[in-house]
């Protein structure tokens, strides 16, 4: 115990050690130069007379021994040394000191072999000898204050916080398998990141530069193919994910059953046509509904915030009561969004008398009849401007003609007709193109979100530029029908922005996987509640004038803080992964590096061969089909306008024939009475 009793015989028993060593070194020096000691008159034969005795033992038979024991009662004595503790003193210093004055300890004794003067011999010998001493006591007495116990170099705690990771390659028929390395306390392991169930949906998030595209989506792309998949890609900077698509399925073609065919949908460059309200694919007047809400929400973002509002609700009752007239006007061989947007343009009685005709949608229509017989012309300008204000911005020929034709249809995951479809957007024109692309993607999800179907693969780069509300309905419920959803966005507060913040946190919160590059602010902490706690040491150190006290303790930290997720280096990812209950994973959360093979791909993108455009639509056939869409509209209003307008004329030769049989028959009767 560190009582003052014990500290005072500590002190006295280190100052007899030295007083021992000092002993034996002044004996040594006497008996070693006796001569010289005896010439300057310091002899004394009583003191020789014991000396007789000690020179006969065997420590002073030499002048090597005796020098041996003094050094090691110092460095005895210099062991219980406790010095007032110093940081700034290092130890290679003081180790280079008690080096020096080790060697001039011994090596003074060379002056007996090479100075034959006594008194220079002697003098130089003691004088060396001392010097080496009181160096060697010095700089030990010193190494007691350096600071013992050091805490880990690790400042950012990175090894701390490192944790075992799945080594394993687990690998199915669904899977998509990244190799990776992670650092295990210290030490870089190789690892996999096995996305087994990618059906339970994959959410990529990271900031522009953190890698999402090279990284992760260019091998689900590749591999899903390679797999079998039919897919539907959203492709935010169009070629850049379709150009791999195109000439992976001509890598893996082969790995079929039916060859899918390669399908893209762009505004800038027609290539292929198809027509998202296809009248064949629309069941009942529920599929105009959502069709109506998704392209006005999609043009009209605010809207999302505002669903159930008077003047957001209107527009939308609109649009699907033009859609739906349009599918049973004659089959629906005129029921295209074109179509749509340039039939809402006519004048509204030749407009209302068309729709009030179905017998669907009267109840839909009838607000806007009463306003428009009871002469509140502001009122129905407020519900009806929003739809044609909006959709107006849609009427462009490049749209018209890709919007109109059939070239294909959505159901890319059916058995006989599988397809990879790419839908490309333009970063410069994402209000307008989004829109149009939602309605896509919602046309599209129906069909593919059915049972006995093919099994797809759906990649989103970008998801908040597009709208789709059954996001999460379709995460949900299409595991069962194999469709592997995989949305790619930069921050959840872009999806805040884009969906609302309770859709927003719906999506986030149903994925069974994500994988997260850099990300700061709300998105890295949620990230990091998510990914949860691990055991980790922790050490502090106190420091007196007498000693230092480290105390180590270990208590539940975040496993990936968000610091951390917050500076991860492009190529650095954390995340969790989702298992299945024949295929369980114990080690589902990595913070990882993910190993792209960076000459092999671009070795790979040298010989991508481009995406066939064949002979494309020239100016002038989607200028005449702009004007042919114009032109069929006003043949469907004047047509039935015609219609109505004779049905009139029939009416009042009705009525005048019968009043004419009413006047011939008054006058008979007159005349028979």
């Amino acid at each position: 115990m560190n009582t003052g009793e014990d500290t005072g015989a500590l002190r006295k028993i280190i100052d007899l050690t030295r007083l021992i060593s000092l002993l034996i070194l002044g004996l040594h020096f006497y008996l070693a130069c006796y001569a010289f000691f005896r010439n300057l008159g310091l002899q004394a034969d009583p003191v020789d007379k014991i000396l007789k005795g000690i020179v006969k033992t065997t420590l002073f038979s030499s002048n090597f021994l005796p020098k041996l024991a003094s050094l090691v009662f110092l460095m005895v004595s210099l062991l219980g040394v406790k010095g007032g503790k110093d940081e700034k003193i290092s130890l290679k210093p003081l180790l280079m000191q008690y080096m020096c004055g080790l060697s001039l300890f011994f090596i003074s004794i060379l002056f007996f072999c090479l100075v034959e003067h006594l008194a220079i011999k002697s003098a130089g010998y003691i004088a060396v000898s001392m010097v080496g001493y009181l160096w060697m006591m010095a700089s030990g007495a010193k190494i007691s204050r350096i600071v013992k116990g050091g805490l880990r170099p690790d400042i950012f705690n990175r090894d701390n916080e490192s944790f075992p990771q799945e080594e394993r390659l687990l690998e199915n028929q669904y899977s998509v398998n990244l190799p990776a390395q992670y650092n295990n306390k210290g030490v870089m392991r190789k690892s996999w990141i096995n996305l087994i169930n990618m059906f339970r949906g994959l959410l990529v998030v990271g900031t522009p530069g953190a890698g999402k595209s090279y990284f992760v989506i260019r091998h689900i792309i590749s591999q899903h193919i390679s797999k079998g998949f039919s897919m539907f890609i959203y492709d935010f900077k169009y070629d850049d994910l379709s150009r791999i698509a195109w000439n992976m399925l001509k890598k893996y073609a082969a790995n079929y059953p039916v060859r899918p065919t390669f399908w893209v949908i762009n505004f800038d460059r027609p290539l292929h046509r198809c027509n998202p309200l296809d009248p064949k694919a629309m069941e009942d007047i529920t599929d105009a509904t959502e069709a109506s809400r998704t392209i006005m929400l999609g043009l009209n973002r605010e809207w999302v915030k505002k669903q159930g509002d008077f003047f957001v609700e209107s527009p939308i009752n609109f649009l699907t009561s033009v859609i739906w007239y349009l599918k049973r006007y004659k089959d629906g061989i005129y029921c295209t969004l074109p179509h749509v947007i340039e039939l809402m343009q006519a004048e509204y009685d030749q407009l209302f008398t068309l729709l009030s005709k179905q017998e669907e949608i009267k109840v839909l229509i009838n607000p806007f009849i009463s306003a428009w017989k009871n002469q509140a012309v502001a009122q129905l300008e407020g519900q009806i401007a929003g739809a044609k204000i909006a959709l107006a911005r849609l009427s462009s020929p490049q749209l018209y003609y890709v919007l109109s034709g059939n070239d294909f249809t959505l159901d890319l995951n059916n058995p006989e007709t599988p397809k990879i479809i790419c839908a490309g957007n333009n970063p410069q024109k994402i209000q307008i193109y989004g829109a149009v692309l939602s309605l896509y993607v919602s046309r599209m999800i129906k069909l593919v979100n059915q049972k006995g179907k093919l099994k797809s693969s759906l990649i989103f780069d970008e998801f908040p530029t597009i709208y789709f509300s059954g996001m999460d309905g379709l995460i949900a419920t299409a595991r069962s029908n194999k469709v592997a959803t995989t949305l790619a966005v930069q921050d959840f507060s872009q999806l805040k922005k884009d969906y609302g913040a309770e859709q927003a946190d719906v999506i986030t919160g149903i994925v069974g996987n994500i994988i997260s590059g850099q990300v700061t602010g709300d998105t890295a902490k949620k990230l990091s509640e998510t990914f949860g706690k691990t055991m980790q040491d922790r050490q502090s150190k106190s420091i007196n004038s007498t000693d230092v006290s480290i105390s180590k303790s270990s208590q539940l930290e975040m496993a990936i803080p968000a610091s951390r997720i917050s500076s991860l280096s492009s190529g650095e990812f954390v995340g969790i992964v989702a298992d299945n209950p024949e295929e369980k994973i114990s080690l589902k959360m990595f913070n990882c590096e993910i190993m792209n093979d960076h000459a092999s791909i671009a070795k790979e993108e040298e010989l991508f061969g481009d995406i066939p455009t064949g002979k494309g639509a020239s100016e002038e056939e989607i200028r005449m089909n702009y004007e042919r869409i114009k032109t069929e509209v006003g043949m469907i209003v004047a047509a039935e306008g015609k219609v109505e307008e004779n049905g009139k004329q029939s009416m009042g030769k009705n009525k005048k024939k019968k009043g004419m049989r009413k006047g011939s028959q008054a006058v008979t009767q007159s005349l028979s009475t």
